[in-house]
């Protein structure tokens, strides 16, 4: 059987600004629980928050910069009931947890890197098979190179595990969670140059220590430093209004939802759009080597299930 157990989000944010393991209450009843609490139903669970029902506008205005045609057309969503979120991205650790503990089988495929020496994102790396980033990660960094496939098994694995329902969040639920009630083009407004206070992104950084060969640049930057070439470990940015980190830039997350070339027809009550192009699935947030253009809230692109990337990871949400 599980065990849950429940933090106060105040408490939490401030043990974990200190660098301190969090002191866990149990609590009968989830849903009771005010919105901001933060939870793990088991020890090798990933940390959930409760996240606020509300309103928002989803995707981006026209004219709002540099807004490409599949952010439109606006239109207002609502995310009906609370919803726990992961507060950070699912780790290499959490992830080694599973493939432990379940004897999951990935199906064949290398993942896609970056050849510095080419500048190019190839999976090409002769007759090795290619499973771990082109860089050095952490346990406390969030788990890349995994396929739509491989996500949702992790999502089945830890819903069997805790007897409750866990999943990949809608598009819909992204883009609420990751705007946290904000109305600009991120979610700590709209200057780019700000972002490294928020994320981990195609900075300065990035343009020291990830080499593209010679002659070659990096096409945007966002003008400052965030500390970090790659992937940084997860909760080292600062959280956005809702307790949550790293929605933007570390890595980009997969979501549930098929692709659909615009929002035209999609859900407004928070579900996620399963009608479309369903071999290819979407994924929000930038990563780590993105530039201003790709790191906003509205931004969202399309992959093939089978696809793995070293910039692109997941988080899960939890229904209540």
């Amino acid at each position: 059987m599980f065990r849950l157990k429940i933090v106060g989000a105040q408490v939490m944010v401030a043990m974990l600004a200190a660098g301190c393991a969090a002191m866990q209450q149990p609590v009968a009843e989830i849903p009771g629980a005010l919105p901001g609490a933060a939870f793990k139903d088991c020890d090798e669970c990933p940390l959930m928050v409760i996240v606020p029902p509300g309103e928002f506008l989803m995707g981006s205005p026209p004219g709002a910069g540099p807004r490409g045609r599949s952010e439109g057309p606006q239109f207002p969503a609502t995310i009906p009931r609370p919803v726990a979120v992961g507060r950070f991205e699912i780790t290499r650790d959490e992830y080694a947890a599973f493939m432990r503990d379940s004897g999951y089988n990935p199906a064949p495929g290398n993942c896609f890197y970056l050849d510095q020496e080419a500048g190019a994102w190839t999976n090409d790396d002769g007759a090795r098979s290619r499973r771990e980033p082109d860089h050095e990660q952490s346990g406390e960094h969030p788990v890349v190179c995994v396929s739509w496939d491989d996500v949702k098994a992790y999502a089945g694995w830890l819903s069997r595990k805790t007897e409750r329902q866990y999943r990949l969040l809608s598009e819909v639920e992204w883009e609420y969670v990751a705007r946290a009630g904000s109305s600009s083009s991120r979610p700590w407004g709209d200057d780019p140059d700000e972002a490294c206070r928020h994320a981990n992104v195609g900075d300065l950084t990035r343009d020291r220590v990830v080499w593209l060969g010679a002659g070659q640049k990096w096409a945007t930057t966002h003008n400052c430093d965030d500390g970090f070439g790659f992937t940084a470990p997860v909760g080292r940015f600062e959280a956005n209004r809702f307790g949550l980190h790293d929605l933007l830039g570390n890595a980009g997350e997969w979501v549930e939802d098929c692709w659909n070339d615009t929002h035209a027809g999609a859900p407004a009550d928070g579900s996620a759009r399963v009608s479309g192009n369903c071999r290819l699935r979407v994924v929000r947030g930038g990563a780590w080597s993105t530039g201003p253009t790709g790191v906003r809230s509205a931004l969202r692109s399309g992959h093939p299930t089978e696809i793995r990337i070293s910039s692109l990871g997941f988080r899960v949400a939890r229904d209540l």
